[in-house]
């Protein structure tokens, strides 16, 4: 862990908010940062605008990874230098750390369900395409099934539908793989954002090694 990078020159006098967010230089299709607090849990991913609030108002704690994205600011009259903000991939904000949301369950979403189940269907074991799985209920929804990562694992459709309203050992069908609940961790790669090496790397090592992820 390292403290965050200085800045090379103070922030314009005149700023708009806490600075930098007129008159910014950057690269095209920019990596979102990983926020953390500062314990290192995850708290959510970022764009570097919203990173560079942070620099800007000095709430970082400490950083992680080499500097990916620049920012740039107005010219300081006194100095005649620009200000600069490089953005890490990895940021811990300062503050409280909440305890309360670390205890919260991954909201369950299709495009998650999907990418931790690796598009495999949990009938067949084929792989598919997005738009050729379903959101299948081991226990039906119609017979007291709920809509939950235990309960929910992907299907292909014409498995899904081969099953219908039945329970897999009513429809004879045997499920290759279990449901699971995602970590928080793990919850931040399902979320299918482009994720720079020193991001994956961070996330993965808290990731139980009985993640679907890790294959």
């Amino acid at each position: 862990m390292r403290l965050p990078a200085r800045r090379q020159a103070a922030a314009p006098k005149r700023r708009c908010g806490v600075g930098y967010a007129l008159g910014l230089e950057e690269v095209a299709n920019p990596v979102d940062v990983l926020q953390l607090d500062m314990s290192g849990r995850p708290q959510a991913w970022i764009t570097p605008r919203e990173a560079a609030v942070v620099y800007a108002s000095d709430g970082v704690a400490w950083t992680l990874g080499r500097a990916f994205h620049v920012l740039r600011g107005g010219i300081q009259r006194a100095t005649g230098l620009q200000s600069r903000i490089e953005v890490h991939p990895i940021i811990a904000v300062k503050g409280a750390v909440p305890s309360r949301a670390w205890r919260q369950t991954p909201a369950l979403s299709n495009p998650k369900l999907f990418v931790r189940d690796r598009h495999v269907c949990a009938y067949c074991g084929r792989r598919f395409a997005f738009d050729l799985l379903t959101r299948e209920h081991v226990i039906p929804v119609s017979r007291g099934g709920r809509d939950t990562w235990m309960n929910c694992i992907t299907a292909c459709r014409g498995c899904n539908g081969r099953k219908g309203n039945r329970l897999p050992e009513e429809a004879r069908m045997s499920l290759m793989y279990l449901p699971y609940i995602p970590s928080l961790h793990e919850d931040m790669i399902l979320r299918g954002r482009r994720i720079l090496t020193d991001q994956m790397e961070f996330l993965l090592a808290s990731v139980p090694r009985s993640s679907r992820l890790h294959a």
